[in-house]
């Protein structure tokens, strides 16, 4: 089966003022829709057809560009999709919550470190939050469509949560103040998913 763009849960213009329509029209409807059929383009008739994209991505060859950019921007658009919501904000709780204060102190301290992550990152990218077996979560970046499934890529583990810095992501509305959109982005997490992934990749 090949694989197909998901629909979004909510509308384009839903997570305003935050993530504007047009970024989320042009973003969903052009930039991951190119990544879906350009990934089913580059497995077709290989092994990797039929496969789940997590399968894919963590036996990533890694010197095939193909499915190593279009694999990858297929899986972290569809994360990022879902780790949004017009309800997000607040905070983490429960062992998520228990979670990022051992790791970081507090969630204050782990969303100054996650901003610096997605901020410092260059050119174009992504900030993550993973967690390891057993429950220990931890911040990195990973460059262009790159993710922590791909073997020797970043901090390994399973992502829960993502922010998308390239600048498709945001010019349109924040042009280049970057970390103006990493700020809006803490307003739509719903933590909700992001504990839910937590707590089948621990």
């Amino acid at each position: 089966m090949a694989f197909e763009l998901p629909k979004l849960k909510y509308a384009f213009d839903a997570l305003e003022p935050h993530i504007d329509a047009k970024t989320m029209e042009i973003h969903h409807g052009k930039h991951h829709a190119g990544y879906t059929s350009k990934l089913n383009a580059a497995i077709e008739g290989t092994d990797h057809e039929g496969k789940t994209i997590e399968n894919i991505l963590k036996n990533l060859d890694k010197s095939n560009a193909a499915v190593r950019n279009n694999g990858g921007g297929y899986y972290n658009h569809t994360l990022y999709w879902e780790i949004m919501s017009p309800n997000g904000g607040g905070k983490p709780e429960g062992d998520l919550a228990k979670a990022i204060d051992t790791a970081f102190g507090s969630i204050d301290a782990f969303k100054e470190e996650f901003s610096k992550a997605a901020a410092g990152q260059f050119g174009s990218g992504w900030a993550w939050l993973c967690v390891h077996e057993g429950g220990k979560v931890e911040i990195c970046s990973t460059p262009n469509q790159d993710n922590p499934l791909m073997p020797g890529v970043g901090c390994g583990g399973t992502p829960i949560l993502g922010i998308d810095v390239w600048e498709h992501a945001y010019y349109l509305h924040y042009q280049n103040k970057r970390p103006d959109y990493i700020e809006a982005f803490f307003n739509v997490i719903d933590w909700k998913e992001v504990a839910s992934r937590f707590a089948k990749g621990k």
